[in-house]
């Protein structure tokens, strides 16, 4: 699939202000934001499968990108990992929310392709900076600096939300905590998301 770009890319990459990229927009854009989806709806600026990379956009050109629910929904999830660390500036900064893999909801949506869990995004990362549990990172040499990870809690029932944003309060104190819960509590009390931030590695 050929990118329809709507916008003056060049111009934008090129600019003073800071070049911020949405992928998977869908029908909402952000002021500000450079939005991206596979959809040709009318608020998307460059209508691109993300399956195929970011080709469009030059190494090292991009200081934020931003990502809600839309890596499950890759196939080659690797490649596109690859290009955003490709695209990002030395200290340009992602900003990725993927479901948990305990989110009751999942499973609902057919056009998922992958799980999420506490560990996914350290495959990308160096073997010192690990978590207690140690993942191997020799699958890939692609290489990130994982600046916050967070586990999200929520419902859309209020009374469930208040006692989820409570319980996430502890869970999150400290990243022992956390693998405490995935190992042992994700299926007694599910988690909604993942929401992490992290940088290419120098």
């Amino acid at each position: 699939m050929e990118p329809l770009i709507k916008i003056d890319l060049d111009k934008i990459i090129k600019g003073d202000d800071p070049v911020i990229v949405d992928l998977g927009c869908g029908r909402k854009k952000k002021q500000g934001r450079i939005s991206v989806d596979k959809l040709d709806l009318p608020n998307v600026d460059i209508v691109a499968d993300l399956e195929d990379g970011l080709a469009f956009l030059p190494d090292n050109s991009v200081d934020e990108i931003h990502s809600r629910s839309v890596l499950p929904h890759i196939e080659n999830f690797e490649n596109l990992m690859r290009e955003i660390v490709r695209v990002l500036k030395k200290k340009g900064t992602a900003h990725i929310f993927v479901p948990h893999f305990s989110n009751p909801y999942y499973f609902s949506d057919y056009t998922h392709k992958r799980f999420f869990g506490l560990y996914t995004f350290y495959y990308f990362v160096d073997t010192q900076c690990q978590l207690r549990r140690k993942v191997p990172n020799f699958y890939t040499d692609i290489r990130i600096n994982i600046i916050s990870q967070r586990l999200v809690f929520t419902s859309p029932f209020w009374l469930r939300r208040r006692i989820k944003k409570l319980f996430g309060l502890v869970v999150n104190c400290h990243r022992s905590i956390q693998e405490f819960y995935e190992e042992n509590l994700c299926y007694i009390f599910p988690c909604y998301g993942i929401e992490i931030v992290f940088t290419p590695s120098e």
